[in-house]
């Protein structure tokens, strides 16, 4: 996939305006991502995703492996991106699902097993809902009713 098809699946995924938005968003998700795990890892994950992108990640991230919570990231997120909280942490859920489809699985496992996902400890699980519900196209079915419905009688 390159930076064109990429960011176009990520607008239509998030249903934006522009191509502005789409890449408001895609950077301040990944650079704030890349920011919370170490270079390394930062590093293996980008480096499936287009050269534009993969950036983001790292080039454009002054200090890898910063320890902050759930609630920082989408802060920082929020910020870069100019929305309120709660729709900069959806954006941010889509696009790692996209992320994880276009890296290799041990990869994506890697960035889970540096961000904790224990309730109890920075609350990392909520990044992954939309992975967590099957993907994209399963989890945007379940929040709008789609798919087969039962037939009456």
């Amino acid at each position: 996939m390159n930076f064109d098809e990429f960011t176009g699946e990520v607008q239509h995924r998030l249903e934006l305006p522009g191509t502005g938005e789409t890449v408001r968003a895609i950077r301040a998700t990944l650079m704030t991502l890349g920011q919370r795990i170490p270079d390394g890892a930062a590093e293996d994950l980008a480096a499936s995703l287009p050269m534009e992108i993969r950036w983001y990640m790292t080039g454009a991230v002054d200090e890898h492996g910063q320890r902050f919570d759930w609630r920082e990231f989408v802060s920082r997120v929020s910020e870069i991106e100019g929305n309120d909280p709660s729709e900069a942490a959806y954006h941010a859920r889509v696009i790692v699902d996209l992320v994880r489809t276009q890296v290799p699985q041990s990869d994506f496992r890697q960035l889970r097993d540096q961000l904790p996902e224990d309730r109890r400890d920075e609350n990392w699980e909520k990044l992954f809902e939309v992975v967590d519900a099957g993907g994209w196209g399963d989890a945007q079915e379940a929040q709008t009713g789609g798919g087969p419905q039962p037939e009456n009688g």
